[in-house]
C-alpha cells in the first residue's frame, strides 16, 4: 500500500445497533466448564442478570421453572435471560459445557434485554463455530486458556443475542427492527452517535433527506414513539448508566448526554425515573 494511503471502508447506513449491542458488556463475568458422563444434573441456583450454556461436545437439556426445556446438541447455546434459577441434564453420553455468568446492569442493557423470553436456544453456523472454538479450548492447558475462553464468551454472547433478535416474533424492542430501515435508522444512528448534539427533528429529517412530517410519521410507526421522546429516553439510559459506572460530576455528564446544565438533567431524570441522580449513584453502588 502506497505511503501515507487512507484505506477507509464504506459499511452504508451506520449499523445503529452496535453501541448498543457493545454496551452489554460482562461485569463480573463468571466463566465455568464442565465434562460430564450421563447420567448427570446440574441446578445453578445463582441469580445473575443474564446466563449463558454452550454446548462443546455432546448434548444437554436446560430448564427453568414455568418454561418448556430446550435441548441443546454440540454447538448449541441457550440464554437465561433475568435472575432464574436453572437446571441441566444429560442423558446421552459425554458433554462438555461452558457456561457463563454475567452481571448487567443498566439503561442501555435493559433496551438490549428487555422483552426477551426467560430461556431461549440459538444456534446456527455462526453460533456453532465460536462453540467450537471454545471446545478445542478445552483440549490442552495452553497458556492463556482462560482468557481465550472468556472473550471467547463475551463473543458469543453477542452472537447468540443478535441472532435471537433477527428472528420474527423474538421478542426484539421496535428500535432493532427499526435500525434496518434506511431513514429512520441513519436517525437512530446519528442520536445513537452524537446524544449531546442538540438535535431537532427538522435537524434529523434534514440529514436523511426525508420532509420533517414525513420523518416524524415513519419514525413513530417503526420506533412506536416520537424522535424527541426516544432522544430523551435514550439519553437518560445512558446518563443512568454514567452515574452508575463513573465517577463524573452531574454537569459533567449533563455535557456528554445533552442537557444544558446538572439541573435540567436532574430535573428530567428525577421526572422520568422517580429517583434523583444522586440516589440512583447511591443505590447503584450500595
Amino acid at each position: 500500500m502506497p505511503s501515507g494511503y487512507a484505506c477507509v471502508y464504506d459499511v452504508g447506513v451506520h449499523d445503529a445497533l452496535s453501541r448498543l449491542l457493545s454496551d452489554v458488556r460482562p461485569r463480573g463475568a463468571v466463566i465455568e466448564t464442565a465434562e460430564l458422563t450421563a447420567p448427570w444434573s446440574v441446578r445453578c441456583t445463582e441469580r445473575p442478570a443474564l446466563s449463558l450454556v454452550a454446548v462443546a461436545r455432546g448434548s444437554a437439556a436446560v430448564e427453568i421453572a414455568g418454561e418448556t426445556p430446550v435441548r441443546l446438541d454440540a454447538g448449541g447455546v441457550a440464554l437465561v435471560v433475568g435472575p432464574h434459577a436453572y437446571a441441566m441434564t444429560g442423558t446421552d453420553g459425554d458433554t462438555a459445557l461452558v457456561t457463563g455468568s454475567y452481571d448487567l446492569h443498566g439503561g442501555v442493557c435493559d433496551r438490549v434485554l428487555g422483552g426477551l423470553p426467560p430461556l431461549l436456544r440459538v444456534d446456527g453456523p455462526g453460533i456453532g463455530a465460536v462453540v467450537a472454538l471454545a471446545a478445542a479450548e478445552l483440549d490442552g492447558e495452553r497458556a492463556g486458556r482462560h482468557a481465550m475462553l472468556e472473550r471467547l464468551l463475551d463473543l458469543l454472547l453477542l452472537a447468540a443475542l443478535r441472532e435471537w433478535l433477527d428472528r420474527p416474533g423474538s421478542g426484539a424492542p421496535r428500535w432493532y427492527a427499526a435500525g434496518r430501515d434506511p431513514v429512520v435508522g441513519r436517525a437512530l444512528a446519528l442520536m445513537h452517535d452524537d446524544p449531546a448534539h442538540p438535535w431537532t427533528v427538522a435537524e434529523l429529517a434534514r440529514h436523511v433527506a426525508v420532509s420533517r412530517a414525513a420523518f416524524s410519521r415513519r419514525f413513530r410507526d417503526l420506533v412506536g414513539e416520537p424522535p424527541m421522546s426516544y432522544l430523551t429516553c435514550w439519553r437518560l439510559c445512558l446518563a443512568g448508566d454514567l452515574l452508575r459506572d463513573t465517577d463524573d460530576t452531574l454537569a459533567t455528564i449533563a455535557g456528554k448526554v445533552g442537557y444544558a446544565n446538572a439541573y435540567a438533567l436532574s430535573a428530567a431524570f428525577t421526572r422520568v425515573n422517580g429517583v434523583r441522580p444522586g440516589e440512583h449513584r447511591a443505590r447503584a453502588v450500595a
